[in-house]
């Protein structure tokens, strides 16, 4: 609801709905719900994602990799497929852009960090390769932005509250990057200005 209040009192519209990606049925009520609140979709940024604590590979549980997998495997592949469902116009649809939040994960693997999350951001970029040439020529793009160390408490989440301070210092630019930075990447890739881009990976990376 504090997101909600701010989008409000900079001049915009916005609603909170509760869900978990990677339950069907939440899937299609969100897309309904927003829906309802604002028309036809004309867009989807599919960022929900997880990361579980550090490990190697060989000290994760089936159940931690299965929830990982869940989220953000099954809640992406079940969102995209909502708005393959919705957008394109042989469906009554009025087109748009679909951009999925990979990571830089998938290029670099995170060996002995989160080889689950690193394997699960794979799986989203075949999804946007994929379904961008399934749906190009029905009036949608499907692009991705993959972060690299962006200073946010999903590090927190993963046991490492310091990690974007601490490797970011050793990418190129010699910082982390920020949400602001990736949104704008998102935003490019949501707007008519990128109307020639579609299965397009943009890395906000600072060089890494």
């Amino acid at each position: 609801q504090a997101t909600v209040a701010a989008v409000d009192a900079a001049g915009g519209r916005a609603v909170a709905l509760r869900g978990d990606v990677a339950v069907e049925a939440d899937v299609t009520a969100l897309f309904d719900g927003v829906e309802a609140a604002f028309g036809p979709l004309d867009g989807l940024v599919n960022n929900a994602g997880i990361v579980a604590p550090s490990l190697p590979l060989a000290e994760m549980t089936a159940a931690r990799m299965r929830r990982v997998f869940d989220v953000n495997i099954l809640g992406a592949y079940l969102c995209a497929r909502e708005a393959a469902r919705r957008l394109p116009r042989s469906r009554g649809g009025r087109g748009g852009a679909i951009v999925n939040v990979s990571s830089m994960a998938a290029r670099l693997g995170s060996p002995f960090e989160y080889v689950d999350y690193a394997g699960s951001k794979g799986a989203v970029d075949t999804l946007t390769i994929g379904l961008a040439r399934e749906l190009a020529a029905d009036g949608v793009r499907v692009n991705a932005v993959r972060p690299g160390l962006i200073d946010t408490d999903i590090h927190a989440s993963g046991g490492k509250p310091d990690r974007a301070a601490e490797l970011g210092a050793t990418t190129p630019m010699g910082r982390p990057g920020t949400a602001e930075e990736v949104a704008q990447a998102i935003l490019w890739l949501l707007d008519d200005r990128s109307s020639y881009c579609t299965g397009t990976f943009i890395d906000v990376s600072g060089g890494r």
